[in-house]
């Protein structure tokens, strides 16, 4: 069964014949009501994907749904359940409803053609122009009139359409290109189709050129010259403009009657010939220039230092502005070659033909271009490298050694790899640069806007990529900063609030999505595949994690990295936000890599918890510092009795680091999640306190476990935690490690001390503290020494120096709490003894390290 959807809503079965959603040969839209038609339609749009209730709810009813708009919504699904073909279910999870079709690329339409419009693309660009125009003209035989015609009332469909007849024109102007370069006769029907979607779309410039092309191809030369005129003329009157440089040159070549037609597409420079020629002059800014003042300068510094510099960076940093604005403040003359437009093809010639058009020379390839630069002083500003960095690295290698005069600067996603070659990685905007932006571009969309509180969140979220703040800047015109920020947080969403971009620039360059999608594209399938599981990872992994978790080795990732997919920096590998949320759209829901991830983190979670009790605590705490997102992600990961166990060795790493109040809530959520057994019931109790639960059925559970054990603690820190957290238990018995002897030894100290008589006890609990100090200090334990040292300064006669050390020791544990707690018992005593100055200054830092930390002010 095919559910079709570019034209009214249809089902169709494998003969081709058309039915209504009710499996019988009834018109469509005479099925069910507009909302049942409606929701089926938003469903196959992610046919095999869970769609949340609420984007259903606001696909079928607006931004402001009626009251009872999701019982309105569970009644369109009972309804649509009843005329589903056999085999199609309707499924619904907490996350949302699935519709479950066999194969959704093959049996809906519209990812049909997005998966054919894709293929046919990537091949033209890999230079097999007879299989890219059968894939276009099948994926363009599937449309039957607009997209979702009979459900443009539902507020959803509008955007959707509108995206798809994008996606049409795209494939159009895609199919005209690999039949013009397949040659041989061109198909009555393209040269129809390009004429019907120029008459829709007249200033569109691309298609308008392609269709000269064919029309020339096809022996109308006066046809083709009079479309022209006819855009120069609707150019000029709709918005004040002369055609651009690649339509001039099409019509250029018209005139000379030559036989090659430069492809219509973004390329800049001279054409030089017998007829005049056509101005060369750097792309002119339309906004002010932001944030990337150091780069610029460390740029112009390389660029008059070395002949070939790259600049490298993930697409959307600003690698063509901040080399526009570099060539456009040197002295001498500067040429700017855009690639964006060249196919590839090996052995095309296009991209020695680019240069050539820059340059101002006519054919000849490069060894015309050699005798042009010869003896010239130029910066060449090369863009768009990518995806033909092969070529280009090879032309760049060859103008440079024969032309002495000759500087070159490129920008790409991976270096050319040329002997001599600079590179200046290009990654995001500092967080005031980046903020900057947000609010110079806001205003232009929003007047008078000068800021929000949420503002930093925000570009942080857009890891600081200037394409992506200038694209969230944008969607001021329609969305509070509030709605834009909250959006962000979830993956789809994030590529659907940044869907609206220049309708002028390169296709690629207009969305986030196009701008993550095409260096995508450009990946090798096993590098996608690895990029894919990489996302599996939150805040960057070591070589090792991604060995263990990705099974892969280091020349994949150095690959990636290459490319600009992934950073690598202090010896890990991280990927933007952006392209991971991508990225994790691509990894299937049974990928071994989410299970894998859960496993290697709790196995380091484990090595590092008795470390955490010895001379390597700092090296160890340092190191789960690194790996803290990627654990709390993995608490979400795996079985929930695994869970348990992953709690309860990171325990003392929350404790030690102050992180209780951050991992509450994904405890509480695996504590929802799992079913307590007395074997894993200290696991339960500290999963408890890492909830911040005090009271409640959870904790009286717990509790039981922990009075009901018999055996030593698995886990030295039980004991403390729920003494002091929540109340002492009755016969927990620690284990006969050195660690928990000396604790224990602390603990009966302070019982003795807080239940006793002054000066009777004062002898023995300074023994036992002196005791646990020296079992401490021979562990090597920051932490234990501190705290034995904190309980002796409580009996000594002179406390000063025992709480500079436990401060000292407190303080490189970065322990905020235990800081502060101490620096008020300091303050006490400098009053105590006269010295007012020395304790407003320990209350003073006391404040200073709560404000910091994010703790309540005493």
């Amino acid at each position: 069964m095919i559910f079709r959807l570019l034209g009214p809503l249809a089902l169709s079965d494998a003969t081709g014949a058309t039915g209504a959603t009710d499996n019988t040969s009834a018109p469509t839209a005479a099925v069910g009501g507009p909302k049942v038609r409606a929701l089926l339609a938003r469903l196959l749009l992610d046919a095999g994907r869970t769609v949340p209730v609420e984007r259903l709810v606001d696909g079928l009813y607006g931004d402001e749904p009626p009251a009872g708009a999701q019982g309105a919504l569970q009644a369109q699904v009972s309804r649509l359940r009843r005329v589903l073909p056999p085999g199609v279910a309707l499924e619904f999870s907490p996350a949302g409803y699935r519709l479950a079709v066999a194969d959704p690329a093959a049996d809906v339409d519209v990812l049909r053609f997005e998966a054919l419009a894709g293929e046919g693309a990537r091949a033209r660009a890999a230079g097999d122009p007879v299989r890219a125009a059968g894939l276009l003209r099948e994926a363009l035989g599937l449309w039957r009139g607009p997209a979702l015609s009979d459900v443009r009332d539902a507020p959803f469909a509008a955007g959707q359409a509108a995206r798809l007849e994008g996606l049409r024109l795209d494939a159009v102007e895609e199919w005209a290109a690999a039949e013009l370069a397949a040659g041989g006769d061109l198909p009555s029907p393209l040269i129809r189709e390009l004429e019907s979607s120029s008459r829709e779309h007249p200033l569109r410039e691309r298609l308008r050129g392609l269709h000269m092309r064919a029309l020339r191809a096809a022996g109308r030369q006066a046809e083709a010259l009079a479309v022209y005129e006819e855009v120069r003329a609707a150019l000029a009157e709709e918005l004040g403009a002369d055609p651009s440089p690649e339509l001039s040159a099409v019509h250029l070549e018209l005139l000379r009657g030559g036989g090659a037609v430069a492809p219509a597409g973004p390329s800049t420079g001279p054409l030089t010939g017998t007829t005049g020629t056509l101005p060369a002059s750097l792309p002119a800014p339309l906004t002010d220039f932001v944030g990337r003042e150091r780069e610029r300068d460390r740029l112009a510094s390389l660029v008059t230092a070395a002949r070939l510099v790259t600049l490298v960076g993930p697409g959307g940093a600003g690698k063509t502005r901040l080399a526009l604005e570099v060539g456009a403040g040197l002295p001498g003359e500067v040429r700017f070659v855009d690639l964006g437009a060249v196919a590839g093809r090996p052995g095309s010639g296009e991209v020695a033909e680019a240069f050539a058009v820059a340059v101002g020379v006519r054919g000849g390839g490069a060894p015309r271009l050699e005798t042009a630069l010869a003896g010239r002083p130029v910066l060449l500003i090369v863009d768009n490298c990518e995806h033909v960095v092969d070529e280009t690295a090879v032309l760049v290698r060859r103008l440079l050694a024969v032309c002495p005069d000759l500087r070159v600067l490129t920008t790409s996603r991976e270096a050319l790899g040329i002997t001599g070659e600079s590179l200046l990685p290009l990654g995001a905007l500092t967080p005031e640069a980046a903020e900057e932006l947000f609010v110079r571009r806001a205003a232009a969309v929003r007047p008078g806007f000068t800021g929000h509180a949420r503002v930093p969140e925000l570009c942080a979220a857009l890891d600081g990529l200037p394409l992506a703040v200038e694209l969230a800047a944008a969607r001021l015109r329609t969305l509070s900063v509030d709605e834009l920020a909250d959006g962000l947080g979830e993956r789809l969403e994030r590529f659907e609030l940044l869907s609206r971009g220049d309708r002028t620039a390169p296709e690629r360059h207009r969305t986030l999505r196009a701008v993550v999608e095409w260096s995508w594209s450009l990946l090798a399938p096993g590098e996608r595949e690895l990029a894919a599981r990489f996302s599996a990872f939150r805040g960057g992994a070591t070589a090792e994690a991604v060995a263990r978790v990705c099974g892969a080795g280091a020349g994949p990732l150095a690959s990636l990295v290459e490319k600009s997919l992934l950073e690598a920096r202090d010896g890990r590998y991280r990927m933007l936000e952006t392209i991971r949320a991508y990225a994790a759209g691509q990894l299937p829901d049974e990928d071994p890599a989410t299970a894998a991830h859960h496993v290697y983190y709790r196995e380091l979670a484990e090595a590092a918890d008795p470390e955490l009790r010895g001379s390597a605590q700092l090296e160890w705490l340092a190191r789960l510092d690194a790996e803290d997102a990627n654990l709390r992600a993995a608490l979400r990961r795996g079985a929930p009795e695994d869970g348990l166990r992953l709690v309860a060795a990171l325990t003392p790493y929350w404790w030690l680091r102050g992180l209780r109040g951050r991992v509450a809530a994904p405890v509480a959520e695996l504590l929802d999640r799992v079913e307590p057994t007395a074997e894993l019931g200290e696991e339960y109790a500290l999963c408890v306190l890492a909830a911040g639960l005090r009271e409640g059925g959870p904790v009286e559970r717990a509790r039981e476990f922990l009075g009901s054990r018999t055996a030593p603690l698995r886990q030295p820190y039980t004991a403390f935690l729920w003494s002091t957290t929540v109340g002492p238990v009755e016969g927990l018995r620690l284990g006969d490690d050195p660690w928990s002897r000396s604790l224990a030894l602390v603990g009966r100290a302070v019982l003795m001390t807080a239940t006793g008589h002054g000066e009777d006890v004062r002898p023995t609990a300074e023994a036992l503290l002196t005791e646990a100090l020296a079992g401490f200090r021979a562990l090597g334990d920051r932490w234990g020494t501190a705290t034995a040292l904190e309980g002796l300064a409580a009996l000594s006669p002179d406390p000063l120096p025992l709480l500079a050390e436990a401060l000292a020791l407190f303080a490189s544990l970065g322990v905020a709490e235990d800081v502060v707690d101490l620096l008020h018992r300091r303050a006490a005593v400098h009053e105590a003894a006269g010295d007012p100055t020395a304790a407003a200054a320990d209350r003073a830092r006391a404040a200073d390290t709560a404000r910091r930390a994010g703790l309540v002010p005493r």
